[in-house]
């Protein structure tokens, strides 16, 4: 499990537009490569492991509106599951950002290379949180472009 936090010089509502909707991802998450919308709820990952092709379908768990925002794997061949909780700092003018990502196999031990990959996941989300934070501060996520999943009550 990787959990790592940061401040994000934005307003809470800005941030939890930028991080509610999986299909962005892969801009800051450098090890995914695609996210796509099966349903409001439902998103199908794919991310290439030492040239091993991984699928995996989620399901939004917890949509609290600029509070926090978790997913769970419900089928395929990589288990992930993340949590994203939101704290407003300085009168709501800044936002801490706290990322919770597991990597799981669904059986047996995992391939040496899938093993590397979970093994780097810590240190390898401090680096895909600052990505997020350098493209959020500095509006390179193209305006309307993002928009947040409908809320899900769990």
């Amino acid at each position: 499990m990787s959990h790592e936090r940061i401040e994000i010089d934005l307003p809470l509502s800005k941030v939890y537009e930028l991080l509610s909707n999986p299909v962005d991802f892969p801009n800051f998450l450098e090890r995914i490569d695609s996210v796509d919308r099966i349903n409001s709820q439902t998103f199908e990952y794919k991310t290439t492991i030492n040239g091993e092709t991984f699928h995996w379908t989620t399901n939004l768990i917890d949509n609290l509106r600029n509070t926090r925002f978790a997913w769970i794997t419900i089928n395929g061949n990589l288990n992930q599951t993340g949590t994203i909780r939101f704290t407003p700092l300085d009168n709501g003018n800044r936002t801490r950002v706290e990322f919770s990502l597991d990597y799981r196999t669904f059986f047996g031990d995992p391939s040496e290379g899938l093993a590397s990959f979970m093994e780097q996941s810590a240190d390898q989300l401090v680096k895909d949180l600052e990505s997020f934070k350098k493209l959020a501060e500095s509006d390179s996520f193209k305006e309307g472009s993002l928009k947040p999943t409908e809320e899900v009550t769990a």
